[in-house]
């Protein structure tokens, strides 16, 4: 997994509200347990029509979504079931962190444990990124994730929460294995002074 440490991008605004797992990504290709090529199927249903060509309408087709890190979400982002699938999506497509009022909390901790950042902002912080979004879709915005920090495109920097477990596998780029094997040493002189 990629460390996590600071981040400026512009970002894609999506806002509808309660956006599910089975609408990032439908049921239909959840039969694989490998990441790779899961970009693709994001958001299948809305990015493309019935023939299989992009939807213009849908905000990660249009061009200037393109190279977007972040996408900030309408308020209960990832509710529905539980998936994997859903984080690995995102992060397949090329984001990094999805700004949100609340997530769905097993997709926040799937988010986590996979790599992508769930950034909770409160209502008025989120009002002024989706307005600053309208008026320049280039608008960029920085996290840091060590200070907690969310710097919005008029330069007004936001704490954000996060669990301090979570944060310190995100800055060393490693899971809860790789938290655990990085501890390998100890664990093994634990194992050697048993009887």
């Amino acid at each position: 997994m990629a460390s996590f440490t600071t981040l400026t991008s512009h970002a894609a605004l999506l806002s509808a509200e309660n956006v599910d797992t089975d609408q990032i990504i439908p049921a239909r290709f959840l039969k694989t347990l490998d990441k790779n090529g899961l970009g693709k199927q994001l958001f299948f249903d809305w990015r493309y029509l019935p023939d299989g060509s992009d939807n213009p309408d849908f905000v990660l087709n249009r061009p200037e979504a393109q190279g977007a890190q972040i996408l900030v979400a309408g308020d209960n982002f990832g509710c529905g079931s539980s998936r994997e699938h859903a984080p690995w999506s995102l992060m397949g497509w090329g984001l990094r962190a999805v700004i949100s009022t609340s997530f769905a909390d097993i997709f926040k901790g799937n988010s986590l444990k996979n790599g992508l950042l769930p950034i909770v902002v409160d209502a008025p912080t989120h009002a002024k990124i989706v307005a600053a979004l309208k008026q320049n879709p280039q608008a960029e915005l920085k996290v840091d994730l060590a200070k907690t920090e969310l710097t919005l495109p008029g330069g007004e920097a936001v704490k954000f929460p996060i669990d301090a477990f979570a944060q310190h596998c995100l800055l060393n780029g490693i899971d809860q294995l790789g938290y655990i094997l990085s501890h390998d040493d100890k664990i093994k002189a634990y194992e050697a002074a048993q009887p």
